[in-house]
């Protein structure tokens, strides 16, 4: 048997042999440049690297969630899931997706850490709790905190993806009786990065994989560990609605005439002006849409600690840093709506008076 090369085992390789085209393949890192913010001129060195490097080992683990990141990744288009699995990861570890069970899954994931220690990636899935020893979350008879030392401990890198394994999430929301709380500060000494939101969008986690393979490092973080192609601008910066909000046009309930014609949600209690993620770039679904879009305030999914530091879902922010928008904005929102029902009532007295010749007409 012939010795198969690295170049061979390469993730273009696998693409290639899959029946990717070039073309495809070339729209793919261009893609993954645009995600992470770069310039078109980074696009050749993307190509390069996933021309000549190894598919990266992952394991996947989850701990207190709702599998609610494991279901976004199912999602994925740009790769698939089939495609992200088979030609660009070599994920031997996924508690939901594996074919392997009980043992034999165990011992797929005792390997890559004994055999490929300091290569390959952890992604973690859900809070760790540390009360009573960690007792309220076990796998295979094993606390969450001992699995997540050991496997984080020896990666090349973590990915905490959703709010859970990042911060905590909503399993750490008070009164908190589990003692849940991120993966970073529940395992002390390791390189990670923080990809919150309930869930997160698996477009950063690709992205961030692709720059870990084309530059040997993570991307540039902010004091949350999280990567600032994907938080470093508020989400009101590109917001759809945002032109709403500077004109002062304001839903003021569900279904009102701003809410089926797209105006600004702030009032209805929308975090965008203090929330960090770029839903309104990547969005979901395929690119298709994301919650404001929708009709839906944003609830700061990716903000640390959002459950208890912002409030009731659909309060309205209170004192936000550097907006003087507060005391104006009840007087702006209603002088749109008196400016409007103006405008309705004078069209509609138009009409009633364009109407009166043909009334007279008919008589």
């Amino acid at each position: 048997m012939s010795k198969v090369s690295d170049d061979d085992r390469s993730i273009w390789a696998g693409l290639a042999r899959k029946g990717v085209s070039r073309r495809d393949f070339i729209k793919f890192c261009s893609t993954m440049a645009a995600a992470l913010a770069l310039p078109s001129s980074v696009v050749p060195k993307i190509v390069d690297a996933l021309e000549k490097k190894q598919k990266p080992y992952v394991l996947w683990l989850e701990f207190q969630d709702c599998a609610g990141d494991s279901e976004s990744i199912l999602r994925a288009t740009k790769p698939t899931i089939a495609e992200m699995v088979l030609d660009v990861i070599s994920l031997d570890y996924h508690e939901t997706i594996m074919a392997g069970a009980g043992k034999a899954a165990e011992k797929a994931r005792d390997d890559v850490v004994k055999n490929q220690k300091g290569k390959y990636i952890a992604i973690i899935e859900g809070a760790i709790p540390m009360n009573d020893g960690g007792v309220y979350c076990t796998i295979a008879g094993r606390t969450a905190i001992d699995i997540a030392k050991e496997v984080c401990g020896n990666a090349a890198m973590t990915l905490n993806v959703g709010s859970c394994s990042s911060w905590g999430g909503i399993a750490s929301a008070k009164p908190n009786p589990t003692g849940a709380v991120g993966v970073g500060k529940a395992v002390s000494g390791i390189t990670y990065v923080n990809l919150p939101g309930c869930p997160m969008n698996v477009e950063n986690v690709t992205a961030t994989i692709v720059h870990y393979l084309t530059f040997g490092a993570l991307p540039a973080l902010d004091g949350e560990h999280r990567p600032l192609f994907a938080h470093g601008q508020i989400i009101h910066n590109n917001c759809e609605r945002r032109a709403h909000f500077d004109a002062g046009q304001f839903v003021r309930q569900w279904g009102d005439y701003g809410h089926r014609h797209g105006w600004c949600l702030y009032q209805m209690g929308c975090k965008g002006p203090e929330a960090h993620f770029n839903c309104p770039t990547i969005r979901w679904n395929g690119g298709t849409n994301w919650p404001v879009r929708a009709g839906h305030p944003c609830f700061a999914c990716a903000s640390t600690n959002n459950w208890d530091a912002y409030g009731p879902l659909y309060s309205r922010l209170e004192n936000v840093p550097g907006a003087g928008y507060q005391t104006t904005a009840d007087k702006i929102g209603l002088a749109a709506v008196a400016v409007t029902a103006a405008g309705v009532a004078i069209h509609a007295v138009g009409r009633a008076i364009k109407g009166q010749p043909k009334e007279e007409e008919k008589k």
